[in-house]
């Protein structure tokens, strides 16, 4: 897969940034908007940065925003919506984006809210045949015939609630007598919980890049696949502090896997977010053990830090940061103009 190429724009973006929201990850969506603005200025655009509280109120210079179905916001040419987890990066802020008539960046309002739901995700994905990582989904309503399930995955296994990202709320359970307190621990979080198998082999990330309408013409890739890397650890698993604090993991490029495992895990890549059904940006994670490459989640707004894996894989792959920003941007903006040449 050709590395994607990068063609400034040529009056400069009006661009609001969302950042914060409701869910536990507010504070990394504050660092990773702030780095997207500093990527967007770098590039010449205007940045409007626009907060979403955690009562999720959303303000502007400290004042609270009213919104018109159909008025756009704050008469910007694009909104990049920097936010993670529920109430913005599961499809209701990009239905509120959808009413008002205005380009965002990312996946749409069916893919946001699918690749959030870790278990919906996982149907999806066993429904076209892509190889992942074992799980039982459990429902708070129905707690008893998951457990029953659970036993086939062996242990240890990791119990995750189904709608948050950034390792927020997961437990590795050793134990079967710890399985309970495990279970009640997510669904403190959320009313769905998936407890997924113990995989074997390296963590490898790859980024993929949405292509511009140009370079789909003749045939071209819809997506494009980074250069994939190996996530090295100093303990067990890939938890919050090793995603957020300095020197909490290592990305390895070129990732210690097989030149075959390693195209494979690029195809998946594509595969998997042409499936879901994402638009413009993803992060996929997988797992590879010798030649054996499985899916383990997708990411449709991976974090945007400066310790963020997204961004170093594309930056490795020929898409400097400000570049990568920018181009996200104008995806959006040709996506919001093709959908409104429908008769809907």
């Amino acid at each position: 897969m050709a590395a994607v190429s990068a063609e400034p724009i040529e009056q400069p973006l009006r661009v609001a940034v969302l950042a914060g929201g409701r869910s536990s990850e507010h504070e990394v969506s504050l660092a990773s908007a702030a780095s997207v603005g500093d990527g967007l200025l770098a590039r010449g655009h205007r940045v409007v940065w626009v907060e979403v509280g955690r009562d999720g109120a959303w303000r502007r210079d400290g004042q609270e925003l009213s919104v018109t179905p159909g008025g756009g916001l704050l008469g910007v040419d694009v909104v990049f919506p920097v936010l993670h987890g529920p109430f913005g990066e599961d499809g209701t802020v990009q239905g509120l984006l959808e009413t008002l008539d205005v380009a965002y960046v990312g996946a749409g309002v069916a893919a946001s809210a699918v690749c959030l739901d870790k278990v919906l995700f996982k149907e999806l994905m066993s429904a076209v045949g892509i190889a992942q990582v074992d799980y039982v989904g459990v429902r708070a309503e129905s707690i008893a015939r998951g457990m029953e399930q659970i036993p086939r995955l062996g242990l240890p296994v990791f119990v995750k609630p189904a709608h948050l990202g950034s390792s927020v709320g997961i437990v590795k359970v050793d134990d079967p007598a710890e399985l309970e307190a495990a279970l009640r621990q997510a669904f403190s979080y959320d009313s769905l919980v998936i407890v997924e198998a113990m995989a074997r082999g390296v963590e490898v990330e790859c980024g993929v890049l949405g292509t511009r309408r140009h370079e789909r013409e003749g045939g071209g890739p819809l997506a494009f696949a980074s250069e994939p890397g190996e996530i090295v650890l100093p303990g067990e698993w890939y938890d919050y502090k090793a995603k957020y604090s300095a020197g909490g993991m290592e990305l390895k490029m070129p990732a210690g896997i097989s030149a075959t495992a390693r195209e494979r895990v690029r195809e998946l890549a594509v595969e998997t977010f042409l499936a879901s059904g994402c638009e413009g940006l993803a992060r996929v994670d997988f797992f590879v053990e010798g030649e054996s490459v499985v899916v383990n989640e997708l990411n449709t707004m991976p974090g945007f830090t400066p310790t963020s894996v997204y961004a170093k894989l594309l930056d490795a792959s020929g898409v400097p940061y400000p570049e990568l920003v920018e181009r996200l941007c104008t995806l959006a903006r040709e996506r919001h103009e093709a959908r409104r040449a429908y008769s809907y």
